[in-house]
This record gives C-alpha cells, sequence and structure tokens, in this order.
C-alpha cells in the first residue's frame, strides 16, 4: 500500500466526502505535513499515517483549537 493517496481515493475508502475531507485541511482540522500534503505538482495527497493517528485521536488538535 502507498503512503499517499488522492482525496478522491480516501472518500472511497473512509465513508468522508471529497467535501467533507476539503473542509478538515481549509479549515485547519487535518494539519498540512501531518495529515495532508502538496505534492510537486499542486495535488493534495492525504498521509495514510497522519490520518491514521487523526482517526485514533493520536494527532494533536492545531495551537490554540480549545483553549480557554
Amino acid at each position: 500500500m502507498t503512503r499517499y493517496i488522492t482525496i478522491k481515493k480516501l472518500a472511497s475508502i473512509s465513508g468522508y466526502s471529497d467535501a467533507a475531507i476539503r473542509t478538515k485541511i481549509c479549515r485547519g482540522v487535518w494539519l498540512k505535513d501531518r495529515v495532508w500534503i502538496r505534492a510537486p505538482d499542486g495535488r493534495v495527497l492525504i498521509d495514510i499515517e497522519g490520518y491514521e493517528q487523526w482517526a485514533t485521536g493520536r494527532e494533536s488538535a492545531p495551537v490554540g483549537a480549545g483553549a480557554a
């Protein structure tokens, strides 16, 4: 299995829609270089290892998220 996959591929195996995935990226729920990367050609790729860490609650939240 490859480590980096397209948004479309993740949508087909995760249950999240393309739009939901893009929203998580845009809102900073999924951190760049942890859950996703931008390939040299500009395409967004999802890091399966980072996604699995996020899905199991092992990925830290963005700085300042939930701070009281």
